[in-house]
């Protein structure tokens, strides 16, 4: 059981599926226990949904803005626009989830997104052509996908044993991944075949599955005897003071601060390219810089047989952040493309390895009470740290150079990790 210094709760109210690990090279290969659960099953199957879909938006979106505009600055604004509701919408619905049946907040805002995507169809198809127009709706759907995200993530802990939280988050993070790399593959072949509005609307029709498998899930409302709560500032307060009360939980959101902020270099992969790996053409450069820590993270998802039954949490995470600081080193030493390439990857196995161990300890170190909350700051974590990144690195390779600034950005992952494991044991020792 969890040796932090916090109170858990850890799945004892998700089925038993106590089954035997594989043996031979099934035990390499993704654990698919959680999918045993038929509950579960339905969550994660409209994950794959909802993954290949958003990123259908995500492409179009910015391309039609172009489009009107001609001008990457409105695709930034765009981007803007998007963000800060999330950010909003994220820390509100964490607290919102701890207080409704999360079933019935994933109904709700699931069919949001559905409409959301049918009215960026619907501007589209009658040729609007407006920013305000899409930027405003970029906006809605953003909110809807903050409220949604926090009771989304937060529900598998109700449906999943608590040893099997590391497999269903890495099931989960998975088709994450791979929607980051097959949804704008798509969406580049179906655009100039089917158009821009048609590409929102097959978004939109996808959104139905999802639906349909968010309905068919069992209630979730709030565990035991709890007092009805209303969801405002200062339950979202409650939910920060949780967290600097519990170290584990602070030191698992630190741990993705420190990998993100300053070991995320996707804003120097255009100098790069154009500087570095230009020889290979720069077009090509750019796609490989870009695919790398995905396709990294989708190899890491299926094989992750090899650690997903680990039960030191609190060292995988340690070990892999520090992992993805050293394989940012080495990409940012490197002047060949395809070495460039495998430290990517391997920085993407190590950041999947960190995102299913430290979704694993914000599951089963809170209580069900507070799931909704640490996941509200957990997305807006994973959201705003590469865009701080993207700061950082883009006005450090200005001073530096470009390969000094990701090399150096790497070690300073690996010295900060080290720090605060030293500092603070709670991470150290939490087990389950």
């Amino acid at each position: 059981m969890n040796t932090s210094e916090s109170s858990t709760e850890t799945g004892s109210d998700a089925p038993s599926a106590d089954t035997p690990p594989h043996r031979g090279w099934r035990r390499w290969a993704m654990d698919t226990r959680p999918l045993r659960i038929p509950a579960y099953r339905r969550l994660w199957s409209s994950t794959i949904v909802t993954s290949v879909g958003s990123q259908l938006t995500a492409v179009a979106v910015p391309k039609q803005i172009y489009d009107i505009t001609h001008s990457s600055a409105w695709v930034g604004y765009a981007s803007l626009a998007g963000l800060v509701p999330m950010v909003v919408f994220a820390l509100w619905g964490g607290a919102v989830a701890d207080t409704v049946d999360r079933r019935k907040l994933l109904l709700v805002t699931n069919i949001g997104i559905a409409v959301t995507s049918l009215l960026f169809w619907a501007q589209a198809a009658t040729g609007l052509d407006s920013v305000v127009v899409l930027m405003a709706l970029l906006a809605l759907q953003q909110a809807f996908f903050g409220l949604n995200s926090p009771a989304r993530n937060a529900s598998i802990a109700r449906l999943v044993p608590a040893r099997e939280l590391p497999a269903a988050n890495a099931l989960n993070s998975t088709v994450m991944q791979t929607g980051l790399v097959a949804g704008p593959l798509l969406a580049g072949v179906l655009i100039p075949v089917i158009g821009l509005p048609e590409l929102y609307l097959v978004d939109a029709l996808a959104l139905c599955v999802t639906v349909w498998a968010v309905f068919r899930l069992p209630a979730l409302p709030p565990l035991g005897d709890a007092p009805a709560r209303r969801a405002g500032v200062r339950e979202i307060a409650e939910g920060f003071r949780y967290i600097s009360r519990h170290k584990v939980l602070l030191l698992s959101f630190l741990a993705d601060i420190v990998a993100m902020v300053f070991g995320m270099p996707r804003a120097l992969f255009p100098q790069l390219a154009a500087q570095t790996y230009d020889s290979w053409g720069e077009g090509l450069a750019l796609g490989v810089l870009f695919a790398g820590i995905p396709v990294g993270a989708v190899l890491g998802g299926l094989f992750s047989g090899v650690f997903s039954r680990a039960r030191r949490h609190g060292w995988m995470v340690i070990g892999a952040v520090v992992g993805w600081g050293v394989a940012i080193a080495g990409f940012g030493l490197s002047g060949n493309l395809w070495i460039a390439l495998a430290f990517l990857a391997a920085a993407g196995i190590a950041d999947m390895v960190s995102m299913v161990f430290r979704g694993a300890i914000l599951l089963s170190a809170a209580t069900d009470e507070m799931r909704g909350r640490m996941q509200g700051v957990f997305t807006v974590v994973v959201a705003g740290g590469p865009r701080l990144a993207d700061v950082l690195h883009g006005t450090a390779g200005s001073l530096f150079g470009p390969r000094a600034a990701v090399a150096g950005g790497g070690v300073l992952v690996v010295v900060l990790m080290l720090a605060l494991a030293a500092a603070v044991p709670a991470l150290r020792r939490y087990r389950i």
